[in-house]
Formats: C-alpha cells, structure tokens, sequence
C-alpha cells in the first residue's frame, strides 16, 4: 500500500509543559515591575548603585536602595540577546542556547559524595569535579558541563579557580561555575584566555558560563554585582540564578514566587545591560516551596519542577535563554 505524501500538515515532537496562560505570564511580569518601581532592590555594591544612578534610576545610597523605573527594564530586557553561542573548546561542542531548545547539564554543587572505592559518605573534594566532569563530557546527553561537586580540600577563598581548573582539564565541552566575586572572575577571565590563546577570542566566542545569585527578597549583594560586571565588561554569559523560597523569601503562592524572581532577575538584566549593551544572559531559577515542618528548601519537589516550567515560560516572554535545576 502506498501512502501519498501530505501537505501543510501540523506535527509536534516532543511534549510541553505549560503552566502559565499568557494573560498569567503579563501579570508575572507586570507585578514584578511593580516591585522594581516601588520598592525596589537593595544593592549592597557601591559601583553597581553609581551604575543604576548614571542610567537614570532612583538611588538611595545611605540605605542602599534602587528603584528601576518600567521602561528602564524592559529596555534591558530587549538588549540582552535572545539566543548565542556558548563555545567549547572543541568546536564541534559548541551549544546554540535560546527559543525553545533543550539541553542537559549536571546538577551543582554538591558537598558530599559517595566514596566510589570505599562506599563511605564524605566531604567532595577536587580530584571528584575532575572524575565527574570527565564522565560528563563522555556522555553525549550533556551539552554544557556545570560543576557537580566544590573543591572543598582547597583554601576556601580561591576554590573557584581550582573549580575551573579541574573541569578545563577534564572537557572540551562548554563549561558552566560560580565565580566567587569579581576578583576571581578576572583571575578566571585570565586562565580562560591562557587555554583559548588570547583574550580578544575569549570575549567573542567564551566557552564559559558565569553564575551568581541574587539573595532573596530582593538583594543584589556585592559578590552577585561584580561577577553581573565582570561578565559584562568581557561579554561572558552570566546566569542569574533566582532562588526565592515560596513560604519562607517569597509569598506562599508559586505565582507570587514568580512575581519576586522576575524583579530580581530584571534587576541584575538591568546592570548587565547598563555596563554594556547585548551581553549574553541567562535567566535562571531553582526556586521551590519551604517545608513547614522541616524548615528545609524542598529541592526535587513537584513544585519546583511546575516552577522551573514558569521560569521558562517567563524567559520565552522575556525573549532570554533560560536555565532551571532540580527537575
């Protein structure tokens, strides 16, 4: 039997996850505008409030405050672009991020491990985000290679560099890491352009993403304005990861919870954008609901999965690629 070839049919592949109505995305997005303009966000870094100053925004240095106007973020927001190339080291490894696709990336940052020759229970150490990044870039299901575990038997203040220096060893794939604060974005700035060759490239095509995090509700802490900084001035990616805690950082509600991560994630888009123009950001979150009873951060939860489809939804409506963890 012979079956005629179809015309203008509609396929889909693959299944979607969509929490949000579109109207629910405007208000998410509305409320944290809102938040932005009226009570605004504590900025702890006194470069990153003389930045939020020269741009037009309403600044009160003696409490640290910022109030960023509407049309300041959303102008942010369409400068940051929409998709980009994140590098790796062998070209073929290379990841298109943004729109709607998908890619896989370990979960971080472990302190704990199990002992693969012992069995025993103990602290992470460098030798194991070297053996896991190595088994990272073996499998093809991974794109990008966050850091699993911390390099915990190194000295506390620079083990963000001996984070990258035992995952540059261990892939070619694009890599992914906190960056401390700033100073050790600029010592990891200098180690990168030692692996690619020179530091013009480095900036045009990086095989490395930065992540900080702002502290919920609504504070932009020093060490989180100097890597957005950092980042920008060389045009690294920088991934702001939100993690409001519903019932604890956030209102109880998920939607609320999205309301708070979307004026602190436009708050860093902001000072991004502001150092310069078109730097690559992720909009990032892992946030999830508190357990009343545990007092703990309920990570792996169905709640945090339902609010990791919201962040990308919101990111898709932001028109920035988006990053979630714990589903």
């Amino acid at each position: 039997m012979k079956r005629a070839v179809q015309t203008g049919t509609l396929s889909q592949k693959g299944c979607g996850l969509t929490l949000l109505t579109p109207d629910e995305v405007k208000e998410t997005h509305y409320a944290g505008l809102e938040i932005l303009a009226k009570t605004g966000v504590f900025v702890e870094s006194d470069e990153a409030l003389e930045i939020f100053h020269s741009i037009g925004c309403v600044v009160d240095k003696a409490q640290k405050r910022v109030r960023i106007p509407a049309h300041l973020a959303e102008a942010a927001l369409q400068s940051a672009p929409s998709q980009f190339i994140v590098r790796g080291r062998d070209v073929n490894k290379s990841l298109v991020v943004g729109g709607k696709r998908v890619s896989y990336t370990p979960f971080g940052e472990g302190v704990r491990v199990n002992d693969p020759y012992t069995g025993q229970q103990r602290d992470s150490i460098k030798m194991d985000l070297a053996a896991i990044t190595r088994l990272a870039d073996w499998c093809d299901e991974f794109d990008i290679i966050h850091r699993a575990v911390a390099s915990q038997d190194v000295h506390p203040e620079t083990y963000p560099l001996h984070n990258f220096e035992a995952m540059v060893h261990n892939t070619t794939k694009p890599i992914s890491l906190g960056g401390g604060n700033g100073k050790l974005v600029h010592k990891m700035i200098e180690m990168a352009a030692m692996v690619r060759g020179d530091r013009d490239s480095l900036n045009l095509e990086p095989f490395m993403v930065l992540s900080t995090c702002p502290v919920s509700p609504l504070r932009l802490v020093s060490e989180c304005c100097e890597i957005a900084i950092a980042g920008a001035k060389h045009r690294i990616p920088v991934r702001f990861t939100t993690m409001a805690l519903s019932g604890s950082t956030s209102p109880i509600t998920m939607v609320g919870t999205m309301a708070v991560q979307n004026a602190e994630f436009m708050a860093c888009a902001t000072l991004s954008q502001a150092v310069n123009k078109g730097a690559p950001i992720f909009r990032s979150g892992t946030s999830t609901q508190l357990d009343m009873k545990k007092g703990d951060a309920s990570v792996g939860s169905p709640e945090m999965a339902m609010m990791a489809a919201m962040n990308a939804q919101i990111a898709q409506f932001h028109g920035v690629p988006s990053w979630t963890g714990g589903t």
